[in-house]
């Protein structure tokens, strides 16, 4: 179920009164409501695939009671490698067997010996990256013993099907939200309130800027051969705001909903393309997946205590894991490649970690060195973008190609001009709205910051725009693939 559907639009008020007229009070029967749908708003994609949930969370909740109650080290690390081995076995079945296969066949191929091995033609569950993470953050903090296991299984199954970020996250970490389920939740106008302007703010980059720029990305790229360097460009710059708008605008509506049953999210975007360096941008970009990795494989691999040749060995294992884990196609393994080089130059200088405040803080403008360090990161975060959007790694050095060669002076070839407007002006609107709250929480938090005619005069503007602009039939938020 899309958040940006009528399916979803009818949805979210029925849970959101049968939740609350369960009554404050009675935790166990929300919790149990809130399992049912999550069952029901992941089902709608396919029913079938409910039991790969089911199972992973099951496993998990049984070795979590396993590692409460076991004191020998061996007999852990064997529950462990077992939620290990359920969830990553699950995961890399469904996400990577194809690329495998396919990646076996052409290693013999090119050896003279082919096997002509065929494909399984796996479907991907929806959502299997993220609950899959989430699900690991659980046992492997109670493991860590930091984190007391729950005998509730009501309490853990609403955690891993929690609907608002149940597809595309954020990925959770047990020890924020397992604590939430197990306490009682009243009900908070304000929070509630402040859920809705998040939602309305998300939706408006989704439907708005990010549908309307995939009008202008997916021709270029579905045939970078037959679009010229100027086409392929801009394609490349509309792409960075379609991503950004379409994944950060879904974690916006996650954390928006979850307000509304009295939960609170981690924040997965932190205005991005604000950032004065690649340190900083990869600090407030999908920022739960980053944080995970610190957290679960940057650390016990050493982290910083060996040596800036062990961060930067520690650092490169990182982004190319993040680039596997985005998908099993070569250019995802290239985009992490490459995103690690940018981060290298950093690490080595010791300025990884200069920028961690607000840009241009206490002041209305950047200064002209922060708005060319804001562009010089925009300019190296878009240039990744075309691993990341093309097919194959073939497509990737056709963009290249075009880009560099005399096609780049030629004039672009839009042929929808009301895209190209739309897609224009639903940028500037988002960028100077997050500008203005770039220390707040989200674009929409402007308490104290305008009066109220002001900021109703707004909601309502972005809800016409978003009338009078959103194409027809919105298109699946872009992470579902992952």
């Amino acid at each position: 179920m899309l958040f940006n559907s009528i399916d979803f639009a009818v949805f979210l008020p029925l849970v959101f009164l049968g939740y609350w007229l369960i009554g404050p009070g009675r935790i166990r029967g929300q919790n149990a409501f809130l399992i049912l749908a999550g069952c029901v708003f992941y089902g709608w994609w396919d029913w079938r695939y409910l039991g790969l949930l089911l199972f992973t969370s099951g496993v998990d909740f049984l070795v979590a009671l396993g590692l409460q109650r076991e004191q020998a080290t061996a007999r852990r690390k064997l529950l462990l490698g077992i939620s290990l081995a359920a969830n990553l076995g699950l995961l890399g079945f469904f996400k990577y067997c194809d690329f495998f296969i396919t990646a076996f066949n052409d290693g013999f191929t090119l050896l003279g010996r082919p096997l002509g091995l065929r494909t399984l033609g796996i479907i991907l569950p929806v959502g299997i990256s993220f609950y899959t993470f989430q699900s690991l953050s659980y046992t492997i903090d109670v493991y860590r013993r930091q984190l007391p296991a729950t005998r509730d299984p009501l309490v853990f199954f609403a955690f891993v099907s929690f609907f608002p970020q149940l597809l595309a996250g954020p990925i959770e970490r047990a020890r924020n939200m397992v604590k939430q389920f197990e306490n009682p939740r009243t009900f908070d106008l304000a929070h509630a309130q402040d859920g809705l302007r998040q939602i309305l703010w998300g939706l408006f980059k989704k439907v708005v800027v990010a549908d309307n720029c995939g009008f202008l990305v997916d021709p270029a790229y579905d045939d970078p051969t037959g679009h010229n360097g100027a086409t392929l460009v801009l394609a490349t710059i509309f792409f960075s705001f379609q991503i950004y708008c379409d994944f950060s605008g879904y974690s916006d509506m996650a954390l928006g909903c979850a307000r509304l049953f009295g939960f609170t999210l981690m924040r997965n975007f932190a205005y991005p393309y604000f950032s004065r360096d690649m340190g900083e941008y990869w600090r407030r970009w999908h920022m739960s997946l980053n944080t995970w990795f610190r957290d679960y494989l940057y650390i016990p691999l050493g982290g910083s205590r060996g040596g800036k040749w062990m961060v930067l060995r520690n650092t490169i294992i990182i982004f190319l894991v993040s680039g596997f884990w985005h998908g099993a196609n070569w250019t995802f393994i290239a985009w992490g490649a490459i995103n690690a080089a940018f981060f290298i130059p950093l690490i080595l200088t010791g300025a990884n970690r200069r920028f961690t405040g607000p840009i241009a803080e206490g002041r209305i403008l950047p200064t002209r060195d922060e708005l060319l360090r804001m562009l010089v990161t925009f300019a190296l975060a878009t240039f990744t973008r075309v691993f990341f959007r093309a097919e194959n790694m073939t497509d990737a050095m056709e963009v290249f190609k075009k880009v560099f060669s005399a096609s780049l002076f030629s004039p672009p070839q839009f042929t929808h001009v009301r895209d190209l407007v739309f897609s224009v002006s639903g940028i500037l609107i988002m960028l100077v709205i997050e500008w203005i709250n770039r220390d707040r929480q989200h674009g929409l938090q402007l308490d104290g910051r305008a009066t109220r005619p002001v900021r109703y005069t707004l909601y309502y503007g972005l809800i016409a725009l978003m009338i009078l602009m959103a194409p027809l039939g919105g298109g699946e938020f872009i992470y579902f693939q992952f």
